[in-house]
């Protein structure tokens, strides 16, 4: 009789959080947003795919986004974040690990997501490989409060479900 190897999953949370400034585009979720500012960041800003990016290593025990990508490396300058999660799904998927599913909460005052949420989805969704309804994105003000309630700031939490492959015969 063979036996099956159990079958592991493990679960990542990512957070990460930007001040907004004037002359930059907004990028969220690997998205542009319309909005009179963007998020200030050695890279492009994008604090949904970081947080997404954070979760997947930290699901997988392979650290963090600031050790694959150092914001003091002049190569990651402006860098497109939708190729930083491309090269982290590339290492997941090196070490049999698969993305089941990411929730995503992004924390803004303004602007209102409501209109983009579904093209973050469709975008992450892509970059992952996964199914549109295995991405959520969730938006919410802080009510005034702190950075993101006072409107200088915007800051996202992902939590993501990974999966090992495993041979089965």
């Amino acid at each position: 009789m063979i036996e099956e190897e159990p079958i592991e999953f493990r679960v990542g949370i990512g957070t990460d959080i930007h001040q907004l400034v004037e002359g930059r585009k907004l990028m969220l979720g690997g998205v542009q947003v319309p909005f009179g500012m963007g998020l200030l960041g050695h890279s492009d800003g994008d604090a949904v795919l970081h947080a997404v990016c954070d979760a997947m290593l930290g699901a997988a025990g392979m650290g963090d986004i600031g050790m694959l990508f150092p914001d003091n490396d002049p190569k990651y300058k402006d860098a497109d974040s939708k190729g930083f999660l491309l090269a982290i799904k590339e290492k997941l998927t090196e070490k049999k690990w698969e993305v089941i599913n990411v929730d995503i909460t992004i924390n803004a005052e303004q602007p209102r997501l409501e209109p983009v949420k579904g093209q973050m989805k469709r975008v992450i969704a892509g970059l992952l490989g996964i199914d549109f309804n295995a991405v959520n994105v969730k938006a919410k003000t802080n009510n005034g409060l702190g950075e993101t309630g006072e409107g200088t700031a915007i800051g996202a939490t992902a939590v993501t479900l990974i999966r090992k492959k495993t041979k089965r015969i």
